[in-house]
Protein backbone atom coordinates (compact mmCIF):
# COMPACT_ATOMS: atom_id res chain seq x y z
CA UNK A 1 0.00 0.00 0.00
CA UNK A 2 1.88 3.35 -0.99
CA UNK A 3 0.19 6.03 1.26
CA UNK A 4 0.75 9.81 -0.36
CA UNK A 5 0.28 12.60 1.93
CA UNK A 6 0.09 16.44 -0.31
CA UNK A 7 -2.50 19.27 -0.31
CA UNK A 8 -5.94 18.15 -1.87
CA UNK A 9 -5.41 19.43 -5.23
CA UNK A 10 -2.32 17.96 -5.55
CA UNK A 11 -4.42 14.59 -4.44
CA UNK A 12 -6.95 15.35 -7.04
CA UNK A 13 -4.42 15.92 -9.41
CA UNK A 14 -2.50 12.40 -8.70
CA UNK A 15 -5.75 10.32 -9.58
CA UNK A 16 -6.74 12.53 -12.73
CA UNK A 17 -3.02 11.45 -13.53
CA UNK A 18 -3.68 7.78 -13.23
CA UNK A 19 -6.94 7.38 -15.02
CA UNK A 20 -5.28 9.41 -18.08
CA UNK A 21 -2.36 7.39 -17.93
CA UNK A 22 -4.83 3.95 -17.95
CA UNK A 23 -6.87 5.45 -20.60
CA UNK A 24 -4.22 6.74 -23.17
CA UNK A 25 -2.11 3.23 -22.94
CA UNK A 26 -5.88 1.43 -23.55
CA UNK A 27 -9.24 4.05 -24.64
CA UNK A 28 -11.23 0.47 -23.31
CA UNK A 29 -10.29 1.38 -19.85
CA UNK A 30 -12.70 0.13 -17.01
CA UNK A 31 -13.06 2.89 -14.30
CA UNK A 32 -15.26 2.35 -10.92
CA UNK A 33 -16.86 5.26 -10.21
CA UNK A 34 -17.45 6.63 -6.29
CA UNK A 35 -19.80 8.74 -5.37
CA UNK A 36 -19.95 11.21 -2.27
CA UNK A 37 -17.40 14.68 -1.86
CA UNK A 38 -13.74 13.00 -1.66
CA UNK A 39 -14.05 12.16 -5.63
CA UNK A 40 -15.31 15.23 -6.69
CA UNK A 41 -11.87 17.24 -7.28
CA UNK A 42 -10.95 14.06 -9.04
CA UNK A 43 -13.61 14.46 -11.45
CA UNK A 44 -13.43 18.28 -11.49
CA UNK A 45 -10.05 17.32 -13.14
CA UNK A 46 -10.66 14.73 -15.35
CA UNK A 47 -13.42 17.35 -17.21
CA UNK A 48 -10.91 20.05 -17.57
CA UNK A 49 -8.79 17.48 -19.04
CA UNK A 50 -10.99 16.34 -21.38
CA UNK A 51 -11.74 19.89 -22.68
CA UNK A 52 -7.82 19.59 -23.42
CA UNK A 53 -8.75 16.25 -25.63
CA UNK A 54 -8.39 13.90 -23.49
CA UNK A 55 -11.02 11.24 -24.18
CA UNK A 56 -13.35 8.19 -22.55
CA UNK A 57 -15.17 7.65 -25.50
CA UNK A 58 -14.14 4.16 -25.49
CA UNK A 59 -13.88 3.75 -21.92
CA UNK A 60 -16.65 2.07 -19.38
CA UNK A 61 -17.44 2.62 -15.64
CA UNK A 62 -19.22 1.15 -12.71
CA UNK A 63 -20.72 2.56 -9.74
CA UNK A 64 -19.66 1.52 -6.47
CA UNK A 65 -23.17 1.72 -4.78
CA UNK A 66 -27.02 2.70 -4.90
CA UNK A 67 -29.76 3.68 -2.88
CA UNK A 68 -32.65 1.00 -2.55
CA UNK A 69 -36.27 3.18 -3.69
CA UNK A 70 -35.22 6.34 -4.58
CA UNK A 71 -37.33 7.32 -7.67
CA UNK A 72 -35.54 7.24 -11.11
CA UNK A 73 -34.96 11.20 -11.06
CA UNK A 74 -34.17 11.81 -7.65
CA UNK A 75 -31.44 13.84 -7.52
CA UNK A 76 -29.59 11.83 -4.73
CA UNK A 77 -30.13 8.71 -6.51
CA UNK A 78 -26.09 7.66 -7.53
CA UNK A 79 -26.81 6.80 -10.74
CA UNK A 80 -28.34 10.78 -11.21
CA UNK A 81 -24.97 11.86 -9.06
CA UNK A 82 -22.21 10.16 -11.27
CA UNK A 83 -24.30 11.24 -14.37
CA UNK A 84 -24.07 15.28 -12.98
CA UNK A 85 -20.61 15.27 -11.82
CA UNK A 86 -18.55 13.36 -13.99
CA UNK A 87 -20.35 11.33 -17.13
CA UNK A 88 -22.24 14.41 -18.39
CA UNK A 89 -18.61 16.12 -18.67
CA UNK A 90 -16.92 14.00 -20.33
CA UNK A 91 -17.34 12.32 -23.65
CA UNK A 92 -18.56 8.74 -22.05
CA UNK A 93 -20.97 6.66 -24.55
CA UNK A 94 -24.80 6.24 -23.22
CA UNK A 95 -25.08 3.21 -21.37
CA UNK A 96 -21.39 3.27 -20.70
CA UNK A 97 -21.90 3.85 -17.08
CA UNK A 98 -23.81 1.33 -15.11
CA UNK A 99 -25.16 0.63 -11.40
CA UNK A 100 -26.79 -1.78 -9.08
CA UNK A 101 -30.40 -1.23 -9.89
CA UNK A 102 -32.04 -0.05 -6.50
CA UNK A 103 -35.07 0.23 -7.62
CA UNK A 104 -35.56 -3.69 -9.43
CA UNK A 105 -37.94 -5.75 -8.00
CA UNK A 106 -35.90 -9.11 -7.49
CA UNK A 107 -32.89 -7.19 -5.88
CA UNK A 108 -30.70 -10.34 -5.46
CA UNK A 109 -30.94 -11.06 -8.86
CA UNK A 110 -30.19 -7.63 -9.85
CA UNK A 111 -26.81 -7.91 -7.52
CA UNK A 112 -25.98 -11.15 -9.14
CA UNK A 113 -26.69 -9.68 -12.70
CA UNK A 114 -24.56 -6.49 -11.54
CA UNK A 115 -21.41 -8.71 -10.31
CA UNK A 116 -21.97 -10.88 -13.95
CA UNK A 117 -21.84 -7.68 -15.72
CA UNK A 118 -18.58 -6.51 -14.01
CA UNK A 119 -17.22 -9.95 -14.88
CA UNK A 120 -18.14 -9.80 -18.43
CA UNK A 121 -16.28 -6.43 -19.00
CA UNK A 122 -12.95 -7.58 -17.46
CA UNK A 123 -13.12 -6.08 -14.21
CA UNK A 124 -12.33 -2.63 -13.10
CA UNK A 125 -8.73 -1.37 -14.18
CA UNK A 126 -9.22 1.52 -12.15
CA UNK A 127 -11.08 1.90 -8.96
CA UNK A 128 -11.44 5.31 -6.97
CA UNK A 129 -13.19 5.03 -3.42
CA UNK A 130 -13.76 7.63 -0.62
CA UNK A 131 -13.85 6.25 3.08
CA UNK A 132 -16.82 7.13 5.56
CA UNK A 133 -15.68 8.14 9.22
CA UNK A 134 -16.71 4.72 10.93
CA UNK A 135 -13.66 2.89 7.98
CA UNK A 136 -16.33 1.22 5.14
CA UNK A 137 -15.63 1.99 2.12
CA UNK A 138 -18.86 1.43 -0.64
CA UNK A 139 -21.66 0.88 1.54
CA UNK A 140 -19.61 -2.33 3.37
CA UNK A 141 -20.52 -1.37 6.91
CA UNK A 142 -18.66 -2.54 10.01
CA UNK A 143 -19.37 -6.23 10.52
CA UNK A 144 -19.45 -6.74 6.70
CA UNK A 145 -17.91 -9.92 5.58
CA UNK A 146 -14.79 -9.39 4.20
CA UNK A 147 -15.31 -12.00 1.31
CA UNK A 148 -19.05 -10.09 0.19
CA UNK A 149 -20.00 -9.62 -2.90
CA UNK A 150 -22.64 -7.22 -4.51
CA UNK A 151 -25.87 -6.76 -1.73
CA UNK A 152 -28.20 -5.53 0.06
CA UNK A 153 -26.91 -3.59 3.17
CA UNK A 154 -28.72 -1.54 5.77
CA UNK A 155 -27.07 1.83 6.42
CA UNK A 156 -25.90 2.99 10.00
CA UNK A 157 -27.29 5.61 12.13
CA UNK A 158 -23.60 7.18 11.52
CA UNK A 159 -23.80 6.94 7.78
CA UNK A 160 -26.93 8.31 7.43
CA UNK A 161 -26.41 11.17 9.89
CA UNK A 162 -23.21 11.30 7.65
CA UNK A 163 -25.00 11.69 4.63
CA UNK A 164 -27.74 13.70 6.08
CA UNK A 165 -26.26 16.79 4.44
CA UNK A 166 -27.42 15.97 0.83
CA UNK A 167 -30.88 15.25 1.71
CA UNK A 168 -31.11 18.84 2.97
CA UNK A 169 -30.09 17.86 6.77
CA UNK A 170 -32.93 15.01 7.48
CA UNK A 171 -31.66 12.26 8.55
CA UNK A 172 -34.94 10.47 7.43
CA UNK A 173 -34.93 11.38 4.31
CA UNK A 174 -32.18 9.20 3.67
CA UNK A 175 -32.62 5.86 2.48
CA UNK A 176 -32.07 2.76 5.42
CA UNK A 177 -30.71 0.42 2.56
CA UNK A 178 -28.49 0.27 -0.25
CA UNK A 179 -27.21 -2.15 -3.25
CA UNK A 180 -22.98 -2.17 -3.26
CA UNK A 181 -20.28 -3.90 -4.37
CA UNK A 182 -19.08 -6.20 -1.84
CA UNK A 183 -15.44 -5.81 -0.58
CA UNK A 184 -14.10 -8.89 -2.53
CA UNK A 185 -15.56 -7.54 -5.25
CA UNK A 186 -13.77 -4.15 -4.71
CA UNK A 187 -10.45 -5.96 -4.33
CA UNK A 188 -11.18 -7.62 -7.56
CA UNK A 189 -9.91 -4.20 -9.18
CA UNK A 190 -6.49 -4.21 -10.38
CA UNK A 191 -5.86 -0.63 -9.05
CA UNK A 192 -7.57 1.14 -5.96
CA UNK A 193 -7.43 4.62 -5.57
CA UNK A 194 -8.69 6.31 -2.13
CA UNK A 195 -8.60 9.85 -1.26
CA UNK A 196 -9.82 11.49 2.32
CA UNK A 197 -9.35 14.92 2.98
CA UNK A 198 -9.82 16.87 6.53
CA UNK A 199 -9.70 15.90 10.45
CA UNK A 200 -12.76 13.62 10.30
CA UNK A 201 -11.31 10.68 8.21
CA UNK A 202 -8.31 11.00 10.22
CA UNK A 203 -8.90 7.82 12.93
CA UNK A 204 -10.58 5.57 9.72
CA UNK A 205 -7.28 6.65 7.60
CA UNK A 206 -4.58 5.58 10.53
CA UNK A 207 -7.17 2.32 11.02
CA UNK A 208 -6.83 1.59 7.54
CA UNK A 209 -3.55 1.85 6.97
CA UNK A 210 -2.19 1.00 10.13
CA UNK A 211 -4.65 -0.80 11.85
CA UNK A 212 -5.34 -4.61 12.15
CA UNK A 213 -7.19 -6.11 8.85
CA UNK A 214 -10.83 -6.73 10.35
CA UNK A 215 -14.25 -6.20 9.52
CA UNK A 216 -14.75 -3.72 12.22
CA UNK A 217 -12.80 -1.35 9.80
CA UNK A 218 -14.09 -3.04 6.42
CA UNK A 219 -11.28 -0.19 4.87
CA UNK A 220 -8.55 -2.19 5.86
CA UNK A 221 -8.98 -4.96 3.49
CA UNK A 222 -6.98 -3.09 1.05
CA UNK A 223 -3.76 -3.78 3.01
CA UNK A 224 -4.10 -7.05 1.50
CA UNK A 225 -4.09 -5.71 -2.21
CA UNK A 226 -1.36 -5.76 -4.43
CA UNK A 227 -2.00 -2.08 -5.72
CA UNK A 228 -3.64 -0.02 -2.83
CA UNK A 229 -2.95 3.44 -3.21
CA UNK A 230 -4.39 6.24 -0.36
CA UNK A 231 -4.17 9.76 -1.42
CA UNK A 232 -4.80 12.17 1.88
CA UNK A 233 -4.38 15.60 3.10
CA UNK A 234 -2.57 16.66 5.99
CA UNK A 235 -5.71 16.94 8.41
CA UNK A 236 -6.83 12.93 7.50
CA UNK A 237 -2.89 11.92 7.66
CA UNK A 238 -3.03 13.28 11.53
CA UNK A 239 -3.15 10.10 13.22
CA UNK A 240 -0.80 8.04 11.23
CA UNK A 241 1.85 6.95 13.37
CA UNK A 242 4.04 6.92 10.14
CA UNK A 243 3.33 9.71 8.53
CA UNK A 244 6.40 11.29 8.58
CA UNK A 245 8.07 8.07 6.71
CA UNK A 246 5.13 8.01 4.46
CA UNK A 247 6.49 11.85 3.38
CA UNK A 248 10.00 10.89 3.31
CA UNK A 249 8.97 7.76 0.50
CA UNK A 250 7.05 9.74 -1.64
CA UNK A 251 9.44 12.47 -1.60
CA UNK A 252 12.32 9.92 -2.56
CA UNK A 253 10.33 7.89 -5.10
CA UNK A 254 11.50 7.10 -8.44
CA UNK A 255 10.51 9.40 -11.37
CA UNK A 256 9.13 6.61 -13.66
CA UNK A 257 7.31 5.37 -11.11
CA UNK A 258 3.96 6.54 -10.40
CA UNK A 259 1.48 5.87 -8.53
Amino acid sequence: MEVVIAPADELARLAADAVEGLLRADPETVLGLATGSSPLAVYDELARRHKDGLSFARARAFMLDEYVGLSADHPERYRNVIEKEIASRVDLAPGAVQGPDGLAEDLPAACAAYEQAIADAGGVDLQILGIGTDGHIAFNEPGSSLASRTRIKTLTKQTREDNARFFGGSVEQVPRHCLTQGLATIMSARHLVLLATGRAKAEAVHQLVEGPVSAMWPATIMQLHPHATVLVDDAAASRLQLGDYYRQTYADKPAWQGL
